[in-house]
């Protein structure tokens, strides 16, 4: 797999308004309200995960998930990467302002 151009990249985050695209990777960070609810969708996108056989790095602090992800063998972002952002964007509603 070969990694993307950066502005290929960009125009891609143009789909993806809660990630931005530094160090390599692209990152985003989601709020839930409760510990209880971010662990459910980590455990949702962990299957997800599995599926692509693609895994994020990832934290959790109490009701926030904070995920950066990158093909680490294309050294940088690949289509890949993309497959499981959309994934997880179907499984993570952030909550709203």
């Amino acid at each position: 797999m070969s990694k993307l151009s950066e502005q290929d990249i960009e125009k891609r985050l143009l789909r993806f308004p809660d990630w931005e695209y530094y160090d390599d990777a692209i990152h985003a960070e989601f709020e839930f309200e409760n510990f209880k609810d971010c662990f459910s969708a980590m455990s949702r996108i962990a299957f997800e995960c599995e599926a692509l056989n693609h895994h994020p790095d990832w934290s959790n602090v109490y009701n926030v998930l904070t995920i950066s992800l990158s093909t680490h063998s294309a050294h940088g972002v690949t289509d890949l990467d993309f497959k499981l952002a959309e994934a997880i964007e179907s499984i993570v509603e952030p909550e709203e302002d």
